[in-house]
């Protein structure tokens, strides 16, 4: 498949390093000589200088053969255009990073839908959803909802006094484990596919498919603390910590603290129901006196990786129930249990999620990159009668490395067995380590 990336920055480079990962045909471009000079000393792709919203340069990046245009730029202005043209010229699919929040609304999607721009997308919004989720499980380092919540997908890591602890998977049965089922176990840097001999250890972190009502059972099997959740502390002012604030601000009571004394102004403008603080984020005696350890959450999100990590890890040494801190750097992902943060978030693995289905061979619906899991969640769908639809889910021949997590048929969520005969239409959620996706794939297409 033919992808142009406009953009060569950290979300463009991340994507072109995932997809170059895939063998796909990948052309970069942008104007800075400088970081396509990185990006072609470190991957297999096509780089081309100049200005993505350029007639010349997308002839030149022959965007008329491209299969997809993700326009990623830090410039909305940039990508909105470079998108629109390369529609115009010939590209089949073309998405647009925005910074303003106000053009993914439904209305204005319609209108640049008629533009030719398939899809457009904030990393901002997209963390602070994520976010959100996980402030309304606490109890979960994860949460991720398919199919408007008929399928959840939580992450918990197994403490000492843990049910699970010590504990073979083959062990776990009867009633109290009915529509539950491990998909995934991150032990270190490794990733493990259950099996019944697997036996769980302290420390471990689990990766458990429910149906949505069955979610509090997960917290009861695992052990997971539970907490109501109701006040709330952000640290820094960025576009995504207003946009987490005013989805939190609704149901709990928000504190924002902010270095700067204009940015201050402007977040107290658009938040009606939050606590503007003017401080500098990493002064612990200032986030004391303003209660930080009255807090039942507190959320990192400065432009700062290591502050906020030590901030997160101050507010758990100040009793913090839950800890959210944002990460430039991925590699800081597969360490956050490690390091006592309960989850990291990477915008940049959060967009390549929600763009990574437009890629896929196959149905594909949604994609999900666990953090800190070198392995994808994709849901496919059974699109024609085939050895699918003929042959029970234990003759399928899946790869070892791989698994169908759960399906849903219609309004149900299932969790299926070895008998299980999927049928047209289905939706199928597939845990796949990345060396068995291409034969999922071909399952699939």
């Amino acid at each position: 498949m033919k992808i142009i990336i406009a953009g060569a920055g950290d979300l463009g480079f991340h994507l072109a390093e995932l997809l170059s990962y895939n063998n796909q045909d990948i052309t970069l471009i942008d104007n800075n000589p400088d970081i396509l000079e990185h990006a072609a000393q470190h991957l297999d792709v096509l780089t081309i200088l100049g200005d993505a919203s350029s007639i010349s340069i997308l002839k030149e990046a022959e965007v008329s053969k491209a299969r997809l245009l993700l326009a990623v730029t830090a410039n909305e202005t940039t990508n909105l255009v470079t998108a629109v043209l390369g529609r115009k010229m010939g590209a089949k699919n073309t998405l647009a990073r925005v910074s303003n929040t106000e053009f993914v609304s439904e209305y204005s999607r319609e209108i640049f839908s008629e533009l030719g721009i398939e899809n457009i997308f904030s990393p901002n919004l997209l963390a602070a959803k994520e976010i959100h989720r996980l402030v309304r499980r606490c109890s979960f380092t994860d949460l991720f909802e398919f199919e408007g919540g008929k399928i959840i997908l939580t992450g918990v890591t197994i403490g000492d006094d843990s049910p699970l602890a010590f504990h073979k998977l083959k062990e776990l049965g009867g009633e109290t484990y009915q529509n539950l089922r491990v998909i995934a176990v991150q032990r270190g840097s490794q990733t493990l596919i259950p099996h019944g001999d697997l036996l769980l250890r302290p420390n471990d972190h689990v990766y458990i498919v429910s149906l949505p009502g069955h979610v509090s059972r997960v917290e009861q099997v695992t052990g997971a603390k539970k907490r109501d959740i109701k006040r709330v502390m952000i640290i820094g002012g960025s576009i995504l910590a207003l946009e987490t604030a005013r989805l939190l601000e609704e149901d709990y009571h928000v504190t924002v603290v902010e270095q700067n004394k204009d940015r201050c102004k402007e977040l107290a403008a658009e938040l009606s129901n939050s606590l503007i603080i003017h401080g500098k984020p990493d002064n612990i005696d200032l986030l004391q006196q303003e209660g930080l350890s009255q807090m039942d959450a507190f959320i990192a999100l400065t432009p700062n990786s290591e502050t906020n990590i030590i901030a997160s890890l101050t507010a758990k040494h100040n009793g913090v129930f839950k800890t959210i801190a944002q990460v430039e750097n991925k590699e800081y992902i597969r360490i956050s249990q490690d390091i006592g943060v309960d989850t990291l978030i990477n915008k940049k693995l959060v967009a390549a999620n929600n763009i990574f289905r437009y890629v896929r061979k196959g149905k594909v619906e949604a994609i999900t990159a666990m953090h800190g899991v070198d392995a994808e969640v994709i849901e496919f769908v059974v699109t024609k009668e085939n050895r699918l639809t003929k042959k029970a889910l234990k003759n399928l021949h899946f790869p070892k490395t791989a698994t169908v997590a759960a399906v849903v048929r219609g309004e149900q969520g299932i969790i299926p067995n070895g008998d299980f005969i999927f049928q047209l239409n289905d939706k199928a959620i597939v845990f796949a380590l990345p060396d068995a996706i291409e034969k999922v794939e071909q399952l699939f297409n």
